[in-house]
């Protein structure tokens, strides 16, 4: 089958590797109908999220047809169409139980104080080959499959696999609620659902912060006052708009990305040639990234901040101090994404909301290369990109 193979930090190719199969009796197998490209992807390539292992399939979206399942697995069966919630869950330990599934105690091999496992990440996620591929092997298959509705197209539903749920799950974080003014810091894909979860949530006003045109023009198409830190100082603009107050929730859909330091001409292009190779990775040092500090400035006293850009194990600095003085409430962490699917499966079929209008872009597995390259420099009209596999 062919597959996007991860080879080093800058090198990504596409490949033939052996085909998914059954491992476990609790196994199912799915051919991949649609999967995406996400920002985190790119941490993998760029070197941030450290710990890859050469030979890993990458990509953790993804929809399909359920091709074959092991004795465990009762609830499908061949044929079926579904949509694979990126954080892997068992189903059965406590933590799956009470809704944290991205914190299973199970589906980690490196044990239950390992964290997180999803699909095409490091060595510390398990690792599990990723979706971008035309086959995937599903652990767990009863829990980590969720059965789509014919009403919700593929164009749907791959957006439900990972970067909705993580913008709700961003607004749930953040206690966003009715009449709140919320800032999200981070306008690319999970950035514009999370301003859309944050009008769902009850937001009487949201303030849209990035420095990309397309991206900001994307965020006032949602109503959402933006704000370009390309050009003007967004905590002092937040501040104005607020009257010295600031905003009562924040959500942080940047991460690692908005890291003090690393200069423009860096962060462009990072995939500099995928099939070239070329080291890629910046340090992390000892600042608190930009967005870090931001959301805490921008934030009025005794509100609250909801993460979920991603941060890797290797940042370990934050603007602690500030925060407290503020007595902020701070939230983060992995989407738990089954607990969260459901809900916006339910909203979709119904038509009350259409994540599609996020996918701007959908290629061949085969342009996956260049689909990346363009992806990483954040072009107009790239915001996200589905993957349509090759048979």
């Amino acid at each position: 089958m062919k597959a996007v193979v991860w080879q080093g930090p800058g090198k990504i190719d596409l490949q033939d590797v052996p085909d998914a199969r059954i491992e476990q009796s609790s196994d199912a197998v799915v051919r991949l109908t649609m999967s995406a490209i996400c920002g985190t992807d790119l941490h993998m390539i760029r070197g941030t999220m450290p710990g890859m292992v050469p030979g890993t399939v990458l990509g953790h979206e993804g929809v399909g047809i359920v091709e074959e399942v092991g004795s465990e697995v009762r609830g499908f069966r061949p044929g079926n169409r579904v949509v694979i919630p990126s954080t892997i869950g068992c189903g059965n330990c406590s933590y799956c139980r009470a809704g944290y599934y991205s914190q299973c105690d199970n589906a980690n091999p490196n044990g239950p104080a390992a964290g997180t496992s999803f699909f095409g990440g490091p060595q510390s996620t398990g690792p599990f080959n990723g979706l971008q591929a035309t086959y995937a092997r599903v652990p767990f298959a009863a829990v980590n499959l969720v059965p789509l509705p014919d009403a919700v197209t593929d164009e749907q539903a791959i957006i439900l696999s990972d970067i909705y749920p993580t913008a709700w799950f961003g607004a749930q974080c953040a206690e966003v609620s009715r009449g709140d003014t919320v800032a999200v810091f981070g306008c690319g894909p999970v950035g514009q659902l999370a301003i859309a979860a944050a009008w769902r949530f009850g937001a009487g006003r949201v303030i849209a912060v990035d420095d990309v045109p397309s991206r900001l023009e994307m965020a006032r198409n949602q109503h959402a006052e933006a704000v370009d830190f390309g050009i003007e100082d967004p905590v002092s603009v937040i501040g104005d708009l607020t009257r010295g107050i600031g905003v009562d929730r924040v959500i942080d859909a940047v991460g690692v990305d908005s890291y003090a330091g690393q200069p423009d001409e860096e962060r462009e292009g990072e995939i500099a040639e995928a099939a070239g190779g070329g080291e890629t990775a910046w340090e992390h040092g000892s600042a608190p990234s930009q967005a870090a500090q931001w959301t805490v400035e921008s934030v009025a006293k005794a509100g609250t901040i909801g993460i979920i850009g991603v941060y890797p194990p290797t940042v370990q600095t934050w603007p602690m101090g500030a925060a407290m003085q503020k007595n902020l409430t701070i939230k983060m962490g992995n989407c738990p994404h089954r607990a969260v699917i459901p809900q916006l499966l339910d909203m979709v079929a119904s038509g009350v909301s259409d994540p599609a209008q996020t996918l701007t872009q959908t290629r061949p597995v085969d342009d996956v290369l260049e689909a990346y390259r363009i992806f990483d420099r954040r072009e107009p009209g790239w915001l996200k990109v589905a993957l349509a596999p090759v048979a």
